[in-house]
């Protein structure tokens, strides 16, 4: 299985009219041929899609990606859904730098991240 690091930057915005590096996701998961997740490879080895949060002002936050019902998608970092937080259309997102990808935080609020890297994820193998 071929694994990919993509990294996320918090996008332009009105908070952020330059983005900011400070607010990021780190994130590892398979993507197929096209740039989209592979979700055949997500089945086989889920425990390795992992995320890690950077947030300035709070504490990093370490998780995994999880499919929830009806094809959506959620970075979740402890069990039960009340820290879950979704990501509009994550299975359609090609991850290619310089696209855009919404994540929505739990109390609802929805940010958008810039794709700025997309790279092979070497020495990660599914546990057997």
């Amino acid at each position: 299985m071929t694994l990919k690091r993509v990294r996320l930057e918090l996008a332009r915005s009105p908070e952020f009219p330059d983005g900011s590096t400070r607010h990021a996701y780190e994130f590892v998961l398979p993507l197929d041929g096209k740039g989209k997740l592979d979700r055949e490879k997500w089945e086989q080895a889920p425990e390795v899609c992992t995320v890690h949060r950077f947030w300035e002002g709070e504490g990093d936050t370490v998780g995994t990606l999880v499919r929830k019902g009806s094809g959506k998608w959620a970075f979740s970092y402890q069990p039960g859904e009340d820290d879950d937080e979704p990501i509009h259309r994550f299975a359609e997102h090609v991850f290619r730098e310089g696209e855009y990808i919404s994540v929505r935080e739990p109390d609802g609020t929805q940010h958008t991240f810039r794709i700025v890297l997309v790279q092979e994820a070497p020495g990660l193998t599914p546990a057997k």
